[in-house]
């Protein structure tokens, strides 16, 4: 019922900065929180950004200050701006959200919907 679709990953140098997008489709009522998480070989998988719907947002300690976590609610899109890049940074970025959704001309439900994954890599 939902898609997310993320794009803007790639190879950058270190202190570089990319900007990550990810839109949102299908019978969509609304959307409540939106975030990012990114997971690197080996690891676990780990929130790096968090919007509430009203904008209100929230970063890992790791990325404060270097990234920023925004949206477009009208075109139910995320982005995240990530500048001075580390090659630490390298991961599969993965956008999220929590989605109301229509199952019904009258009823919805709700759910939580990953994107594809997108690879960041920060390397000279």
């Amino acid at each position: 019922q939902v898609q997310l679709v993320e794009s803007g990953g790639g190879l950058v140098q270190p202190g570089g900065s990319l900007r990550l997008s990810c839109a949102a489709s299908g019978s969509i009522k609304s959307i409540n929180s939106m975030g990012w998480y990114r997971q690197a070989p080996g690891k676990q998988r780990e929130l790096v950004a968090h919007i509430t719907s009203g904008g209100i947002a929230d970063y890992a300690d790791s990325v404060k200050g270097r990234y920023t976590i925004s949206r477009d609610n009208a075109k139910n899109t995320v982005y995240l701006q990530m500048n001075s890049l580390k090659p630490e940074d390298t991961a599969v970025y993965y956008c999220n959200a929590d989605v109301l959704y229509y199952t019904h001309i009258l009823a919805y439900s709700r759910g939580t919907y990953w994107g594809q994954g997108t690879q960041v890599t920060v390397s000279s």
